[in-house]
């Protein structure tokens, strides 16, 4: 009872998203409207009304409402004013030959898009998304005019997902550009992108794109019902719809995967997935995410399949060492001393002979300052970053060694652990936050407690799911054709099935057999 009365009482105290003023239809009269235009705009100096006379309708009073800066002033120029100013009823000037707005758009506008609506609350969101809104005199009725012109980035690499061979377009912070650059990829009509609206301050616009003849439809339906569920003033970027539809919010791991690369969302497209972009965000989600996908890079399918399937390996136990390693360390050195040799024994104890804190308190020290020092590389600017980096790798571990701080199989160990831990970039930030987990069990039990750890782990990962399908795919469920793009990569023309860990409607990727040539070069 207490609860419904807290959830009753809150939604009465929530502040609605829009007032009634904003929510009532327009009025027939053009100065109505642009004193209700103007009252909720204020005295805003990028807001602008430009009032004219339409020939075309007997010389009727009308006026435009747009965004300095959101807008093209060529485009209004010439798609909007010129038409409507120059092109006159000849035969009679004083008749008006149209009875809605609507169909002046449709006859005399040069626009691409063109959109009628009755409410002052679209007409405001209009002008806001960077269209030109047109009102006449005598119409309760608006007409929407797509003429974005606002600055923009021009498509570059991208940063966090370079490659040597292979393509180095990248998705920038629009969501037309972005979608054209996976039409590109994709020359079919099966694919869909489907738009919808989500905040109620910022009316982000995102578009969700899938193959309507691969994807599951379930999974369709699935995403779009979550995405409806989201009930926020902004967003303003991909993490926080992330953040309001992943199925285990509560995880360190993430279960929606984002690139900033059109071919791999193209790839993963044509897998069965599907992919959201959501406009001013250079990161597109793709969804379902699988584990396995960590160690994959972009460059693996440019390559020859004994290098890419060896650099996934390597990846794999870069992983493994990041995360296991300075536990391991500390398990050594404090439980299970007879474990090292001999020899390396008597070195580790005389490098750190004289220290003043145990092989804990050590790796503890080492791996704060080494996160300090990735922080504030990534936050400074670029140039002063690298600088920091290495000066303060290189100069604070000899310091720390030589004033007696640390032993040097330590600093050995955080440096190896650092350098395994950016081979995987999608993950490194999970692996510093479990490196803490593991640390702390290792000092407790030694190597039961990352025996423990890692059980753990392992159940946590083998219980997700990434709408409907399983983390750990192929894994668990194992699946001899989803083994065919793990970790060992085979040839292309072997892939004849897509994964299926998506319950896809067409299953077959492709009828290739190995290519067989005579010793003419010949079929």
């Amino acid at each position: 009872m207490f609860s419904y009365l807290k959830k009753l009482g809150k939604k009465l105290k929530a502040p609605p998203h829009a007032t009634a003023a904003e929510k009532a239809p327009l009025s027939k009269s053009l100065e109505e409207n642009i004193d209700a235009m103007l009252a909720v705009f204020g005295e805003d100096n990028d807001f602008v009304v430009r009032k004219f006379e339409v020939s075309a309708m007997g010389g009727a009073s009308a006026a435009l409402f747009f965004i300095d800066g959101l807008v093209g002033s060529d485009c209004i120029t010439q798609t909007v004013l010129r038409p409507l100013m120059t092109n006159g009823n000849s035969q009679n000037p004083e008749t008006n030959p149209f009875s809605t707005l609507e169909e002046l758009g449709r006859a005399l506008l040069l626009s691409g898009e063109v959109e009628a609506g009755r409410s002052l609350e679209g007409a405001l969101v209009a002008c806001l998304s960077g269209d030109t809104v047109l009102m006449a005199e005598g119409f309760a009725e608006y007409v929407c005019i797509n003429t974005k012109g606002f600055e923009k980035r021009a498509i570059s690499e991208p940063q966090t997902e370079t490659v040597v061979r292979g393509p180095r377009e990248g998705f920038t912070e629009v969501l037309r550009t972005n979608s054209s650059l996976i039409r590109r990829r994709l020359k079919t009509s099966h694919l869909r992108m489907d738009m919808m609206k989500v905040g109620q301050k910022t009316h982000t616009v995102m578009c969700l794109c899938y193959l309507d003849n691969v994807a599951d439809p379930k999974l369709i339906a699935e995403v779009k019902a979550r995405l409806k569920t989201i009930d926020t003033d902004a967003i303003l970027s991909s993490g926080y719809v992330e953040e309001f539809i992943e199925d285990a919010p509560s995880s360190i791991f993430q279960t929606i995967n984002y690139t900033e690369k059109p071919d791999i969302v193209a790839a993963k497209l044509l897998e069965g997935r599907c992919a959201l972009i959501i406009d001013g965000a250079p990161f597109v989600l793709t969804m379902p995410m699988l584990f396995i996908e960590n160690f994959q890079s972009p460059e693996d399918y440019s390559t020859r399949p004994y290098i890419a399937s060896f650099l996934r390996l390597i990846r794999a136990a870069a992983f493994f060492i990041s995360l296991v390693a300075p536990a391991m360390y500390v398990a050594l050195t404090s439980f299970h001393q007879e474990l090292i040799p001999t020899t390396l024994l008597f070195t580790i104890a005389a490098s750190s002979e004289g220290t003043p804190f145990s092989s804990v308190i050590e790796t503890a020290i080492m791996l704060l300052t080494f996160e300090i020092m990735k922080e504030a590389g990534i936050r400074l600017p670029k140039p002063i970053g690298q600088a920091v980096s290495i000066v303060g790798a290189l100069v604070m571990g000899q310091a720390a060694i030589q004033a007696g701080l640390v032993g040097a199989p330590v600093v050995i160990v955080i440096a190896f652990t650092a350098v395994s831990g950016f081979l995987i970039p999608n993950i490194s930030d999970v692996i510093s936050i479990l490196r803490w987990y593991l640390l702390l069990l290792a000092s407790i039990i030694g190597g039961f407690g990352i025996v423990l750890g890692l059980l753990t782990l392992l159940f946590h990962l083998a219980a997700l799911r990434s709408f409907g399908a399983l983390y750990l795919y192929p894994y668990a469920p194992y699946d001899a054709d989803g083994m065919k793009d793990s970790l060992v990569r085979l040839p292309i023309w072997k892939m004849r099935k897509r994964p299926g860990a998506f319950n896809v409607q067409d299953e077959i990727r492709q009828n290739a057999k190995k290519p067989s040539f005579g010793k003419d070069g010949n079929l």
